[in-house]
């Protein structure tokens, strides 16, 4: 099935060639009216593909469908980078001209190659009968912040006074995830919560004596501190480390499409709490909601940097605001290790688990000293 997915969602170009071909086909209205009817054209031809054996998981459809608007997602990047044309140019103008900025660009091959990949993979596992929940969980952080990050800056930023129709299906791009995040933590996890002895002696530990958990650590509060930063700066924070470094290192986050600043706030917000519960929980043994946590925001985490440091290189961004050359390495360093920080918790987390689960009792253990034992079997006998 997947195989056919794949093939089947390169039909998108059809339909974005027919489009871009009848100017009738070209105006506001009817742009979202075939958005929606090809939408749920295609939802049909799978449901009827699969009705002698229908998926067991209703997220097959999801994936499915998605899989269909990534193929025009990446055909929209290459369009706008020069390397394909005759597909999306009605779109620039009567559809969503946003997309053309270098944000939504770096969005767009994202979708186009990563989400795409991590569709297949998972309509894969669910014909297969087989568990998907950490690659669903990884793709909901990714696709829940992708989405959320755009329509904001669509309001709020340059293009809030350009808003067409067709801005209208990105809700459905950011709701339907929303959902299929929120049936996936409900989903019995794929690992024990409780452990024995190893869990017991794990959690025995010291932080001194933990190492690489000291270093995790010590990367969340950097990571903590660097979110702090360029939260301020997107707040218009008149300190003076703000503008020093707005103005020498990232100055893409007074860009005025509006993307940057609102991915900040984003961090600042929502990001910022949950790197303070991965400290807690790398401190505080027995949180047995650090794995998925930390592989839903790991998911958002990547994502929204991937989008932000291409979109400061890009050069559909003005020069003005692109990272200065003199700092372009020691930015792309800061950027990537900040980006993977989250990642390595979960490595972490899912690579020695016992620290993170609850200790079950012993055989026999009561959590009486064993003289209070024998006196209580004594007085019962």
């Amino acid at each position: 099935m997947e195989t056919f997915v794949f093939f089947f969602s390169f039909s998108a170009l059809g339909v974005l060639y027919w489009m871009n071909t009848f100017p009738a086909l070209q105006e506001p209205y009817v742009i979202l009216g075939i958005g929606i009817a090809v939408l749920v054209l295609v939802f049909v031809i799978y449901l009827l593909m699969t009705r002698r054996n229908p998926p067991k998981d209703a997220l097959f459809f999801v994936f499915a469908e998605f899989s269909f608007t990534c193929v025009i997602d990446l055909t929209s990047a290459l369009e706008y980078d020069g390397v394909i044309s005759g597909f999306m140019e009605f779109y620039r103008k009567t559809g969503e001209p946003y997309l053309g900025t270098a944000y939504a660009i770096m969005m767009c091959y994202w979708d186009g190659i990563a989400h795409f990949i991590m569709y297949l993979i998972m309509i894969s596992r669910i014909m297969d009968s087989k568990g998907y929940r950490t690659l669903g969980l990884f793709w909901a952080g990714s696709l829940c912040a992708n989405m959320s990050v755009f329509i904001t800056g669509i309001v709020a930023g340059k293009y809030g006074a350009e808003i067409r129709p067709a801005f209208w299906l990105n809700f459905l791009f950011l709701l339907v995830p929303a959902w299929g995040a929120v049936t996936l933590f409900g989903r019995p996890k794929d690992r024990p919560l409780t452990g024995g002895y190893n869990a017991q002696h794990a959690q025995s530990m010291k932080l001194i004596w933990r190492p690489l958990d000291l270093i995790l650590v010590l990367l969340l509060m950097a990571a903590m501190a660097f979110t702090v930063l360029r939260g301020l700066v997107a707040l218009n924070s008149p300190l003076g480390a703000c503008s020093f470094y707005m103005k020498h290192y990232e100055p893409y986050l007074q860009d005025p499409v509006g993307y940057p600043r609102i991915m900040m706030l984003h961090f600042f917000f929502y990001g910022l709490p949950l790197l303070a519960a991965f400290v807690y929980g790398l401190l505080r043994p027995g949180c047995t909601w650090m794995p998925d946590l930390a592989l839903f925001f790991s998911g958002a985490m990547i994502q929204c940097q991937w989008a932000h440091v291409g979109g400061s290189l890009h050069p559909h961004t003005k020069a003005p605001f692109r990272i200065p050359s003199d700092v372009l390495w020691p930015v792309l360093a800061v950027n990537l290790l900040y980006a993977i920080t989250p990642l390595l918790v979960v490595f972490r987390v899912r690579g020695n688990p016992h620290f993170f689960l609850k200790v079950s009792p012993f055989p026999g253990q009561t959590g009486l000293p064993n003289s209070e034992e024998k006196d209580t079997k004594y007085k019962q006998k």
